[in-house]
C-alpha cells in the first residue's frame, strides 16, 4: 500500500513562503523526507462574527478552558473546510458549531472569508455568509422557522467550489450532499448516499444506521476537470473492514452518484480522516490524525493516496509526505522551537498552494479543546509546510 510520489501546482496567498533548499526523499518506502515550516498565522479562539445572535446556550456554563458559556455573539470557529480564492483569501466553512446535534440549535452555519498574513502572525476575518433554506429545498422540519440552518439542522464538514461559483458541502448527519449559491442559498433537496445512513438521519424511522453518529462525510474532493465530486467517509459503513473508508463518485451533469468508489484504508481503526483534495485524476491528498491533543498527540499526518492500487490489494496506495507532529523550523517561523508540532484534536483543512507547498489548519473544537496550551482554548492556525518533494500535480487541481 505503498508508492513513491508526485504532485503540485501554483498560487499565491498573503502568507509569505519562504522556501529554503531542502533533500530529495531518500526513504527507500516512498515516502517523502521531513516538511518545513514556511508560513504561520493564528486567529484567536475568542473571536466572534461582529453584531450576530447569542451562541452557545446549550453546552453548559463552563468555564471550559477558561471561557465561560453562553457567548454574546456566534463564534468564529470549528474550520473544517477551504477554499482558495487566488487573491490571498480563503472561504472557511463552520462545523455544526459545539461537537453534536443536541447542543448546537444556536448555532448559524457559515462560511467565513479570512486573509492569513505570515508578516504579521495574524489572520483576519473579512466577512462570510449564513446557510439558509429560504426556498424550501428541505423536506423534513428545520430548528429555525426563519430556515437559517444550525448546527441542529446539519453538521457540514467539507467544502469546495465549482465552476458556476456554486458550493458543494458534505455533511454528516446524513450523510448528505448539500448545493449552496454563492450567498448560502440551497439550491436543491439534501442529496443521500444509498446504502448509508447515520444515527443522525432524518429519515432513519427506527431502521440501524449503517455508520457510526458524526461519520459520514468528512472529506469533499472536486475532481480535477471539474465534473465530479468525490465524498470521503469518515467512519466504515457496516459490514466494511473496520478501518476501510468508501469513497464515492458523484457526477455533477447528471447530479447523482456514478455507482463506482474507492477504499481508502486508514492505518489504525483507531485514526480518522480531516480533510481530502485532489492533485490529479488518480491522487489525492489525505489528512489522517489520532483523536489526541498536545503531548498526547501521536499520529497527525498527510497522504498522497492512488486509486490505481500498483499493489492490487483492493485499496488506496498510500504515501507519507507530511508528518504534522515533526515539521522541521530552522527559522523559527511563528516563534517556535526547530521543531515544529501541529498537535490538535482535530485537524480537517489542507489545500495546494504551490507544487511543493501546502496550506494546513485545524478546527479548534470552540471551546473545547487545547491541544496547543493545556487549559487554554485553542487559536483557529493557518500553517504553510514545503514538502520535501514535488507532487507534479495537474494544473486544473489549483483552480
Amino acid at each position: 500500500m505503498r508508492r513513491t510520489s508526485i504532485l503540485l501546482g501554483a498560487a499565491v496567498l498573503t502568507v509569505a513562503l519562504a522556501s529554503p533548499a531542502a533533500a530529495q526523499s531518500d526513504h527507500p518506502d516512498g515516502d517523502f523526507g521531513r516538511a518545513t515550516l514556511t508560513g504561520f498565522a493564528s486567529l484567536p479562539a475568542e473571536t466572534y462574527v461582529p453584531d450576530s445572535e447569542p451562541s452557545g446556550s446549550l453546552i453548559g456554563a463552563g468555564p471550559f478552558n477558561g471561557i465561560a458559556a453562553p457567548f454574546a455573539d456566534q463564534p468564529v470557529q470549528g474550520f473544517s473546510g477551504i477554499v482558495n480564492r487566488h487573491d490571498g483569501t480563503f472561504d472557511v466553512l463552520s462545523d455544526n458549531g459545539y461537537g453534536n446535534k443536541a447542543n448546537s440549535a444556536d448555532y448559524l452555519l457559515r462560511v467565513h472569508r479570512i486573509e492569513p498574513d505570515a508578516r504579521s502572525g495574524k489572520v483576519r476575518v473579512l466577512g462570510g455568509f449564513n446557510l439558509s433554506d429560504p426556498h424550501h429545498k428541505v423536506p423534513f422540519p428545520l430548528t429555525r422557522a426563519d430556515r437559517l440552518l444550525t448546527g441542529a439542522d446539519f453538521d457540514v464538514e467539507s467544502i469546495v467550489r465549482v465552476a458556476d461559483g456554486t458550493y458543494w458541502m458534505g455533511d454528516e448527519f446524513g450523510p448528505f450532499l448539500l448545493h449552496f449559491d454563492a450567498k448560502g442559498r440551497l439550491l436543491q433537496a439534501p442529496i443521500a448516499l444509498d446504502g448509508v445512513q447515520a444515527p443522525e438521519n432524518p429519515y432513519l424511522n427506527g431502521a440501524q444506521p449503517t455508520i457510526g453518529g458524526s461519520k459520514g462525510f468528512e472529506g469533499l474532493v472536486r475532481s480535477v476537470d471539474g465534473r465530479r465530486l468525490y465524498p470521503l467517509l469518515e467512519g466504515s459503513v457496516t459490514g466494511d473492514t473496520p478501518g476501510d473508508l468508501r469513497f464515492s463518485e458523484f457526477d455533477l451533469r447528471q447530479r447523482a452518484y456514478t455507482g463506482k468508489r474507492f477504499v481508502y484504508r486508514l492505518e489504525s481503526t483507531a485514526t480518522a480522516i480531516g480533510d481530502a483534495i485532489a492533485v490529479d485524476r488518480h491522487r489525492f491528498l489525505v489528512i489522517e490524525r489520532d483523536g489526541g491533543q498536545g503531548d498526547a498527540a501521536k499520529f497527525k499526518r498527510i497522504y498522497l493516496a492512488d486509486t490505481r492500487d500498483s499493489d492490487g490489494d483492493g485499496v488506496m496506495d498510500k504515501t507519507l509526505v507530511a508528518d504534522l507532529l515533526d515539521i522541521a523550523n530552522p527559522k523559527s517561523v511563528g516563534g517556535f522551537d526547530e521543531t515544529f508540532r501541529f498537535p490538535f484534536t482535530t485537524i480537517e483543512d489542507v489545500v495546494l498552494l504551490n507544487d511543493r507547498t501546502l496550506a494546513v489548519l485545524n478546527d479548534n473544537n470552540f471551546p473545547f479543546s487545547s491541544g496547543r496550551t493545556p487549559g487554554r482554548a485553542d487559536n483557529n492556525e493557518f500553517i504553510t509546510i514545503r514538502l520535501t518533494d514535488r507532487l507534479h500535480a495537474d494544473p486544473r487541481a489549483f483552480r
